[in-house]
C-alpha cells in the first residue's frame, strides 16, 4: 500500500485485520515520517521507536492468529499528560521533566488492551494551561498548516497542540488529548481535524496529570468522525480508581453513524454571536445551519442567557482547582527540586519558581487569590453559583432540541507570538468551548471549511450529557456536507 501514513484509523484497522499491511510496516512508516517532520513541527517530545516496534510485532503475531482488539496494530500518539509506564511523562513542564511513571493511566491502558501501538509522547501547553502550545517547556508546536496570505509559523492551538499537529501532519493515525476548557476542540479546529470531548466522567482521569479536576476530560483527536467514534470507545470505561468515573456501559458509538439527522432538532444559541467575530466564522455557521436543514434536521433558535459569564467563571474555577492540584509539586516527593535553598520555605519557593513557567505561575496566583480567606465567597463561591446557572441553561433547552450547533473558535489559527502579550486576548480563544466543560457536556469540533488564507475552520456540536451518539450523528452530517478534504502543504 502506498503512503501508509495518510490512512484513516478506520481504514488502517481494516487493512491490518485483512492483513493487507502489517503493523510493523505501518509503524515503521510513521516513525520515518516523524523523523522527517518532527524537527520542524516539534509535535513529539519523545519518540518510543523500540517500544513501538515491539508492540507492532506483538500485534502482528495476534493478527496472524485472527486475534486482537478493536485497535490491534494501530500506531497512536499520546499527549504527554497521560502517565505511561516506563516512559517520561512531563506534562510540558520542567517541574516533571525526567519523571518516569511506574504505572499506566487508565485511558492508555485501555488503548494497549485493545492492541494499539504507542509511537511516543506528544507536546502540550505546560500542565494543559494554554491555547497556543507556546507555554510548553519543550518549545512551541508548529501547525502544519500555513496561510496563503503569509508565511508565518502558526499555532496548532492548545493545550493539545502536539496531538492536533501530529494527526494533521500524518505523524500518527490518531492521538489522545484532554479538554479542560476547549483543549481538544480548539486545536482540532485550527488543524482541520476532528476532536471530541465526551461527557464528564466517561473517561477515567486516573493517571492523567491534573489541571482542574471538575473540568478535565480525556478524548481523541482524529482524522474523521468515524475514527473519533472508534477511538473514543476504547478510551472510555468505568474506573473505580477515579471517584468521578461513571459506572455505566460504554456504547458502540460507531453504530450511531449512518443514521442521519432527519427529525432531529438542532439549537442555534443567539448568545454565541460575539462582538468582533469575523464574518467568515458567521458565514460558516450559517452554512452549517443550511447543511443540517438540507439533511432533514429542524433548526431551533435558542437562548443560553448565562453564556456571557462562562469565560470569567471558567477563569476563576479552573485556576482555583489548579492551585489546589499543583500544590503537591513542592520539591519534596517527586519532580523538580531546587539545588540550593537556605531553609524549607526557600526550598518550596525556589523549586516552584524554577519548575513552573510564567503562565502556570499566573494561573496559580489567580487560583490562590480567589481561594484566599478574604475573597473565597466573593469570587470562587460566586463562580460556582454561576456555573450552576450555565448548566441549568442547557438543562432547559434539552426539552426543545437534541443538539446545539456553534462555531468551534472565534478565528482560524493565528501566528505564534501574536497573543502572548495580553493573556486575556489568549483566553478569549475558549469563548465557544468552555460552556461544555462547565456543564460537563459532550462537544465535538468538525472541520467544515477554510478562511480566506486557506486555513481550516471548525463547527462545534454540543449534546446532552451521555448522548454522544447524537453528537456523532450531527457531526457526521456536517462532515458529509462539508466534504472537507484539504490537507496542509508539506513545508517541513
Amino acid at each position: 500500500m502506498s503512503d501508509l501514513t495518510s490512512l484513516t484509523l478506520t481504514d488502517a484497522v481494516e487493512a491490518l485485520k485483512a492483513r493487507r499491511v502489517s503493523s510493523e510496516e505501518l509503524t515503521t512508516a510513521f516513525l520515518g515520517a516523524i523523523s522527517t517532520a518532527n524537527p520542524a513541527l516539534n509535535a513529539y517530545v519523545e519518540v518510543t521507536a523500540d517500544k513501538a516496534l515491539d508492540m507492532a510485532r506483538t500485534s502482528d503475531a495476534r493478527l496472524a492468529r485472527d486475534q486482537g482488539g478493536t485497535l490491534e496494530g494501530a500506531p497512536l500518539g499520546v499527549k504527554d499528560l497521560f502517565c505511561t509506564e516506563g516512559v517520561q511523562t512531563a506534562a510540558g513542564s520542567n517541574m516533571l521533566r525526567g519523571f518516569v511513571p511506574p504505572y499506566e493511566s487508565t485511558v492508555t491502558a485501555n488503548l494497549w488492551r485493545d492492541g494499539a501501538v504507542m509511537l511516543g509522547k506528544l507536546n502540550m501547553d505546560e500542565f494543559a494551561m494554554g491555547s497556543s502550545n507556546e507555554t510548553s517547556a519543550f518549545g512551541p508546536v508548529k501547525n502544519p498548516w500555513k496561510s496563503s496570505a503569509q508565511n508565518a509559523e502558526l499555532t496548532p492551538g492548545g493545550s493539545s497542540g502536539g496531538s492536533a499537529s501530529a494527526v494533521a501532519a500524518d505523524l500518527c493515525l490518531a492521538a489522545t488529548a484532554s479538554d479542560t476548557g476547549g483543549s481538544i476542540r480548539q486545536p482540532a479546529a485550527f488543524t482541520g481535524t476532528v476532536g471530541i470531548k465526551p461527557t464528564y466522567g466517561r473517561a477515567s482521569r486516573f493517571g492523567m496529570v491534573a489541571f482542574a479536576s471538575s473540568l478535565d476530560q480525556a478524548g481523541p483527536i482524529t482524522k474523521t468522525v468515524a475514527d473519533a467514534a472508534l477511538m473514543l470507545r476504547s478510551m472510555c470505561s468505568f474506573d473505580p480508581k477515579d471517584s468521578t468515573s461513571l459506572d455505566i456501559e460504554t456504547p458502540d458509538w460507531s453504530a450511531a453513524l449512518g443514521q442521519g439527522v432527519k427529525g432531529l432538532k438542532i439549537g442555534v444559541p443567539r448568545e454565541y454571536v460575539v462582538d468582533g467575530m469575523p464574518a467568515e466564522i458567521q458565514a460558516l455557521w450559517d452554512k452549517g445551519v443550511e447543511w443540517l436543514k438540507a439533511a432533514g434536521a429542524e433548526i431551533v433558535d435558542i437562548s443560553l442567557p448565562h453564556t456571557k459569564y462562562a469565560l470569567p467563571t471558567y477563569y476563576i474555577v479552573a485556576p482555583a482547582e489548579a492551585s489546589s492540584n499543583l500544590a503537591r509539586y513542592d520539591g519534596m516527593r517527586f519532580g523538580h527540586r531546587a539545588d540550593t535553598a537556605a531553609n524549607l520555605t526557600d526550598l518550596y519557593e525556589t523549586t516552584r519558581a524554577e519548575g513552573f513557567g510564567k503562565e502556570v505561575q499566573r494561573r496559580l496566583t489567580i487560583g490562590a487569590y480567589v481561594l484566599s480567606a478574604g475573597f473565597y465567597d466573593a469570587y470562587y463561591v460566586r463562580a460556582l453559583k454561576v456555573r450552576r446557572r450555565i448548566a441549568e441553561d442547557f438543562d432547559k433547552v434539552w426539552g426543545q432540541v437534541d443538539a446545539i450547533l456553534t462555531p468551534s473558535t472565534p478565528s482560524a489559527a493565528f501566528a505564534l507570538g501574536d497573543k502572548q502579550i495580553d493573556p486575556v486576548t489568549m483566553y478569549l480563544n475558549d469563548v465557544f468551548t468552555v460552556t461544555a466543560n462547565l456543564a460537563g457536556l459532550p462537544g465535538i469540533s468538525v472541520p467544515a471549511g477554510v478562511d480566506a488564507g486557506g486555513l481550516p475552520l471548525g463547527l462545534q456540536v454540543i449534546g446532552r450529557a451521555l448522548d454522544e451518539a447524537t453528537v456523532f450523528r450531527v457531526a457526521e452530517a456536517l462532515e458529509d456536507a462539508a466534504g472537507f478534504t484539504a490537507k496542509p502543504a508539506k513545508w517541513w
